[in-house]
């Protein structure tokens, strides 16, 4: 009877590591296709308004308490990266465009992982001292964000990195 007793005991705690196990191992489910949309709504959405020069109503997009990185500097949270950077940046432009677009989006539970791909073009305004236009400034961007599905349901920028540099000519 012993000898059945520790034969069972046995026979479960191997079963239960051999599940334990292979839940470990098993690829998570495949993320919702509209939680992927949600994710590259959010970012269009910023991207929509870089391009129409106006960040009026973008804080929504991201967390009270996110982080802004671009181009090797600490920006801050995303409220004072506008405030103090993206907004007065702006005001200098006549037109930003982004051109060959591309996003990747991974989402793991209620957090998402993107990547965006793109050019763009900044028309800088002609100021009072200019004869003419300044050249357009044209650079290829790369942006990394993680995003968190907030208690209503909506995702939020958590922390997005930017970073750009001049297109290479292609020879």
């Amino acid at each position: 009877m012993k000898n059945l007793f520790a034969l069972a005991v046995l026979t479960a705690t191997l079963s239960l590591t051999a599940a334990t196990a292979q839940a470990q191992t098993a690829p998570a489910p495949a993320a919702s296709s509209a939680d992927e949309a949600a994710v590259k709504a959010v970012l269009t959405k910023y991207q929509q308004a870089v391009q129409k020069l106006d960040t009026t109503g973008t804080a929504r997009l991201f967390t009270a308490n996110s982080q802004v990185f671009e181009s090797g500097g600490v920006e801050g949270t995303y409220r004072h990266y506008a405030e103090h950077h993206l907004g007065p940046e702006l005001n200098e432009f006549s037109a930003f465009t982004f051109s060959d677009y591309k996003a990747a989006v991974q989402v793991d539970g209620p957090y998402a992982f993107a990547t965006e791909t793109y050019t763009y073009t900044i028309n800088l305004k002609k100021g009072p001292q200019d004869k003419e236009a300044k050249a357009p400034i044209v650079r290829r961007g790369v942006a990394t964000s993680v995003l968190r599905k907030n208690a209503a349901g909506q995702w939020q920028i958590m922390s997005t990195h930017t970073s750009a540099r001049t297109p290479r000519v292609k020879k």
